[in-house]
């Protein structure tokens, strides 16, 4: 099936607003459902009901038990349900394929993705969190997928890296679908040479030379090697200095087509961000406004300054 123009999200089912926890409630978030629906379509998935627990249900939880981590029923710990929750998440895995991120439950014992409260055999907290056991094979069978909890999505921070590499990653299946060339792969990796010199110079430079040399190289394997690590590479934070040093970059292109208060504006819009003056949005916005009056080919193609639909507004408060 041909990847949509629009990026496809696998969403816990209870963050979609359906009524499949153990006490027959939802979790429907609402940025999710009100605001990035706009851009992106859903597909539901509730592994707890995927593996036949009925609506309500008795808790379950996580428990350190023979050096393992078991899923047991909260009441009855003899009911473990371990297995079929991972067993479930192998075969959840096919059904990914063409979908750009996941937003998990956060600290549930089957879709927490990071630090949900277990327990020891004796009933106590153990100090030792682990992820819900439905998502923990997911994140290690598809290492490259973006994913993230809706509870971190409260981090402005963490929201703006997870929706950039969301529409990244949709890009990259967007190439795939459309034949893999040479020619395609160099243009794709042009375009976001900016924004990946701002979350890693050390992915910059090696993805640089392993673009520049495609001669012979078996590009279905090129493609999933280059993805692993551009995708990596994304998922680190951008400091304000980095963000700082790409627009710097940028602002090079317009040294022979603005004046000197044209140039005095732009860098101390760039310092006033540097200290933590203003958001991302006012010197992006600012160096957006002069390559609209002096258009340059090549900056014009970077995703770095419009990297996803500007009306989510993500870079407000970052």
């Amino acid at each position: 099936m041909p990847i949509s123009d629009r990026p496809l999200i696998a969403l816990s089912s209870c963050l979609a607003g359906e009524k499949v926890r153990y006490d027959s409630a939802h979790k429907r978030d609402r940025w999710l459902m009100n605001e990035f629906s706009e851009y992106v379509d859903y597909a539901s998935f509730c592994p707890e009901v995927g593996i036949g627990l009925t609506i309500p249900r008795t808790p379950i939880r996580l428990v350190h038990k023979d050096g393992d981590v078991r899923v047991l029923d909260v009441r009855d710990p003899s009911i473990d349900v371990t297995d079929r929750l991972r067993n479930f998440a192998f075969d959840t895995v096919p059904k990914l394929e063409g979908m750009s991120g996941y937003v998990f439950k956060s600290k549930s014992p089957s879709c927490g993705l990071f630090k949900v409260k277990a327990y020891m055999e004796n009933g106590h907290p153990s100090d030792t969190p682990v992820p819900g056991a439905y998502a923990e094979v997911l994140a290690q069978e598809l290492p490259d997928l973006p994913m993230e909890e809706e509870g971190r999505l409260c981090d402005d921070m963490l929201r703006e890296n997870f929706v950039n590499r969301v529409f990244v990653y949709h890009r990259l299946l967007k190439l795939k679908d459309e034949g893999l060339s040479a020619k395609a792969i160099v243009a794709f990796h042009s375009r976001h040479k900016y924004m990946i010199m701002a979350h890693s110079q050390v992915a910059y430079q090696s993805l640089g030379q392993k673009v520049a040399n495609l001669k012979g190289i078996d590009l279905d394997v090129f493609y999933l090697e280059y993805r692993r690590e551009l995708m990596a590479a994304l998922t680190q934070r951008v400091k304000r200095r980095q963000h700082v040093n790409v627009m710097q970059h940028l602002t090079g292109y317009l040294k022979k087509a603005v004046d000197k208060d044209d140039k005095k504006e732009i860098l101390e819009a760039l310092d006033d961000y540097k200290r933590g003056d203003v958001p991302l949005v006012v010197p992006m916005k600012l160096l957006s406004h002069y390559f609209r009056c002096h258009p340059d080919p090549y900056i014009g193609d970077q995703y770095y300054l419009n990297p996803y639909p500007s009306s989510l507004k993500l870079r407000n408060n970052v």
